[in-house]
C-alpha cells in the first residue's frame, strides 16, 4: 500500500465511550432526551448535527443552534478526556515506522477540526499526515465514500493503493464504497458486525502484532 489513511475517534484513540457520555449528558441532562446508553451509541456516526437529527427530528433545531450544542458536546468530551488522552498501544511506533519507509499517511474523519487539532496537537503527531479531511471538508458524511475519496484525491494516489483503518461499521462501509480496503480497530465494535462488509482485511484491538509489523515491513 502507498497510503494510510485514519478515522480518528475510536481508531487512533479509545475514547468513544467518552463521546458516548457528552453526548448522553447534553441529550438527556440539557435537551430532555430519554435515550439509552445503546440508542446514542448507535447513532453516533457522521456528523454531529446529523446525529442531532437522526435523534430528534428534523424540525426540532436551526443550524446554528445544532452547531451550537455541538461545539458544547465536544468541548465536554474534551475536557473529561484530555487526561485520558494516548494513542493504541503500539500506534506511535506504527506512525514512525510507516513515516520512515516512505508510506504517505492521513486522515479521513467525521470530527470537526475542533477535535481534530485537540489529539494532534496535544499528542504531538501532527507531522505525520499529509493530509486532513474533516467534517468541516465534506458535504456527505460516511457511509458516503467523499471523505475517502477526497483524501485520495490529495494525495493523488490510487484508491486501490490506500487502506483504512477504522472502528465503526460505517466508516468500514464508506471506505468500501470508495473502493478501499479496511482494517478494523475492535475499541467500539465486534467483528461480527462487520460480516457484511467484503472489504475488512483483519481486526485488532491495537497496532501491535504480526500483521502491523509486515505492514511497515
Amino acid at each position: 500500500m502507498k497510503a494510510f489513511i485514519f478515522d480518528l475517534n475510536g481508531t487512533m484513540i479509545n475514547d468513544m465511550e467518552y463521546h458516548t457520555k457528552a453526548w448522553m449528558y447534553l441529550l438527556n441532562n440539557e435537551l430532555g432526551g430519554h435515550f439509552t446508553w445503546d440508542e446514542v451509541k448507535q447513532q453516533m456516526y457522521g456528523k454531529n448535527p446529523e446525529v442531532l437529527v437522526r435523534l430528534f427530528g428534523p424540525n426540532r433545531f436551526t443550524l446554528d443552534e445544532m452547531n451550537t450544542l455541538s461545539l458544547e458536546k465536544e468541548k465536554r468530551y474534551q475536557q473529561e478526556y484530555l487526561p485520558k488522552l494516548q494513542l493504541l498501544p503500539g500506534l506511535r511506533e506504527f506512525f514512525e515506522k510507516a513515516y520512515q519507509k516512505g508510506i504517505i499517511m492521513a486522515i479521513g474523519s467525521a470530527a470537526i477540526p475542533f477535535n481534530i487539532d485537540f489529539v494532534l496537537d496535544n499528542l504531538n503527531i501532527r507531522h505525520y499526515f499529509k493530509t486532513i479531511v474533516s467534517a468541516d471538508d465534506v458535504e456527505l458524511s460516511k457511509p458516503n465514500p467523499e471523505t475517502y475519496l477526497k483524501v485520495a484525491l490529495q494525495l493523488n494516489i490510487p484508491v486501490n493503493d490506500c487502506l483504512v483503518f477504522e472502528d465503526v461499521p460505517k466508516g468500514a462501509e464508506a471506505a468500501a464504497n470508495a473502493g478501499m480496503d479496511c482494517v478494523i480497530l475492535t475499541t467500539t465494535h465486534q467483528p461480527d458486525e462487520f460480516n457484511h462488509l467484503p472489504n475488512v482485511l483483519h481486526f485488532s484491538s491495537d497496532f501491535t502484532g504480526e500483521y502491523f509489523e509486515e505492514l511497515v515491513s
